[in-house]
């Protein structure tokens, strides 16, 4: 029988009424059963970025880049891809911490928001929103996506695209990412490689501020580990939870 983990405790305990900031990449949603871009076997060693996720691409093979997308929609809404235990300690902190909670996450599903979490920026967009490159119009939208939908904003077809960050386009959100970060008194980084700029600039921007403590949860050693004033390292659903329950443990 294998022996239990040990628990994470943190090194440093923020205040009660401390603000805390979470960046979550792709290892959070690995562990939900979805496939990374990045890694060895990730999406893009499959598929080439340049054929499917550019403005270019959409342009050039619009019915292309929609297969790719309405295939990764209907993946990340199956049935067997729920919010695993890290999604759950995350909503939970959020929920109880008596200061604020801002999560900033790097994926394209809807799993945090199916885990309860509220005060959260998708800065490289959501697989469930549909966007009009015609009038910028942004819609939730759950089923296929083709060249033909027509637009409720503007009345036009053949410019409904996801609502993702393709390569090139600048991530969403990041004026109030940036002003959250620079006043936060912790900054959590879980589930990211370190290679992915702007995120990976996210710790060096955290610690502009004296009084704000960086911690890695990761399941190895991301690029910038060397950054954090605290690493752990483990699978999310084990590290994370281990971790929260630390935190909330000082209320």
């Amino acid at each position: 029988m294998n022996n239990p983990s040990p628990p994470v405790v943190p090194r440093i305990l923020p205040r009660k009424d401390s603000s805390i900031v979470v960046l979550t990449g792709a290892g959070i949603s690995k562990e939900s059963g979805l496939d990374t871009f990045r890694d060895a076997n990730g999406i893009w060693s499959r598929v080439s970025w340049e054929d499917v996720a550019t403005p270019e691409a959409f342009a050039r093979q619009p019915d292309r880049v929609h297969a790719f997308y309405n295939m990764r929609r209907a993946r990340t809404r199956s049935i067997d891809v729920q919010p695993n235990k890290a999604h759950l300690a995350l909503a939970l902190l959020e929920s109880l911490w008596p200061g604020q909670v801002l999560i900033v996450t790097q994926n394209v599903d809807s799993l945090h928001e199916k885990a309860g979490s509220v005060n959260l920026i998708h800065m490289h967009g959501n697989y469930d929103e549909a966007r009009c490159n015609f009038c910028g119009a942004v819609v939730e939208w759950i089923e296929d996506m083709s060249t033909e939908d027509i637009c409720s904003g503007c009345v036009r077809s053949g410019g409904m695209r996801p609502n993702v960050v393709w390569f090139g386009e600048t991530p969403m959100g990041l004026d109030e990412i940036t002003e959250a970060l620079l006043s936060c008194d912790l900054f959590i980084s879980i589930g990211t490689s370190g290679n992915v700029y702007p995120a990976a600039g996210f710790v060096a921007m955290a610690r502009r501020q004296e009084q704000t403590h960086t911690v890695e949860l990761n399941l190895e050693p991301s690029s910038g580990a060397m950054m954090f004033h605290e690493v752990h390292h483990g699978p999310a659903t084990v590290i994370v939870p281990s971790y929260i329950n630390a935190l909330l443990a000082k209320i």
